[in-house]
């Protein structure tokens, strides 16, 4: 098959689990690449690098940022706004957004439907393909979308996308102010900010009184394994997901993407269980 070099580039990027979690499913499918870790503080200055790996995972802060060094871009990952797989096709670099699928991924392993009135918390990259993913025709959701009060514009902007992709969705842009004198219940809140993960944890975007008005709360945060979002829930008594069940639900599809790969779902479940382990191990609860 030929394929030889992979790896995940961010900024900063000693929390990431990818190469345990793409290691195993290159396992799995009995191919056995390296798989790097890159740090590039400049990503225009180091990206000429990246033309020599067969695939390269995107994460904080380059999802978006990443756009102008690709030669093609996925119609997913153009809507989206954001590309976290890269594929070298014969040098040639294709961006794609398996951020989705990953999101879908997690709810399903968790038995939670994607419907209902949904909570985004967040406007990012990942905030905008769980966004999108939320606003497909024919999902039928309610979404509000929240950020800081300075960055309400830009959550406004992303709801008026949403509207062009969804005619007749219903979204909303608000502020973390806002929502906390508000009473509206929800049936998932999805964290998709970076608050609480490490090695800044112990923190969470919202408090009780908004996670305690959804039935559920899914934080995309995967390290540490238990945030204090996540924990909050827990003490009310809500139905949590954690943000491995998703990264490895991207990875998964970026293997299809790669190369073709395919997984049962009892593999990608025990793989989640070994990365969130690991990561308790290396970084504590």
């Amino acid at each position: 098959m030929g394929l030889q070099r992979f790896a995940v580039v961010g900024h900063p990027i000693a929390h990431t689990m990818s190469p345990m979690i793409h290691t195993q499913l290159f396992a799995l499918s009995g191919l056995y690449p390296s798989y790097d870790a890159l740090d590039l503080p400049d990503l225009a200055a180091g990206w000429e690098r990246l033309r020599t790996y067969d695939g390269v995972n995107v994460t904080i802060p380059y999802k978006a940022a990443v756009f102008p060094f690709l030669d093609r871009i996925d119609g997913r990952a153009r809507l989206f706004g954001s590309v976290n797989t890269i594929k070298n096709e014969n040098g040639s670099l294709v961006g794609y957004t398996t951020d989705g699928a990953g999101f879908r991924f997690a709810l399903e392993n968790a038995g939670l439907p994607l419907a209902g009135r949904i909570l985004l918390l967040g406007r990012g990259g990942a905030a905008r393909a769980v966004a999108f993913e939320c606003a497909l025709p024919g999902n039928g959701i309610e979404l509000d979308v929240a950020c800081r009060a300075a960055s309400l514009q830009g959550g406004r902007a992303l709801v008026r996308e949403l509207r062009e992709l969804s005619p007749a969705g219903v979204f909303r842009a608000l502020d973390y102010e806002t929502l906390e004198f508000e009473s509206k219940r929800y049936d998932l809140i999805v964290n998709c900010t970076s608050v609480g993960m490490y090695p800044n944890g112990g923190v969470s975007v919202v408090g009780e009184n908004v996670i305690g008005r959804a039935n559920a709360v899914f934080d995309a945060v995967y390290n540490p394994v238990s945030t204090e979002f996540l924990r909050c829930a827990r003490r009310l008594g809500k139905k949590t997901v954690g943000g491995m069940e998703m990264l490895v639900g991207q990875a998964v599809k970026a293997h299809e993407i790669w190369y073709g790969g395919a997984f049962r779902r009892e593999d990608a479940a025990r793989i989640v269980r070994m990365a969130e382990e690991e990561t308790v191990r290396l970084f504590g609860e």
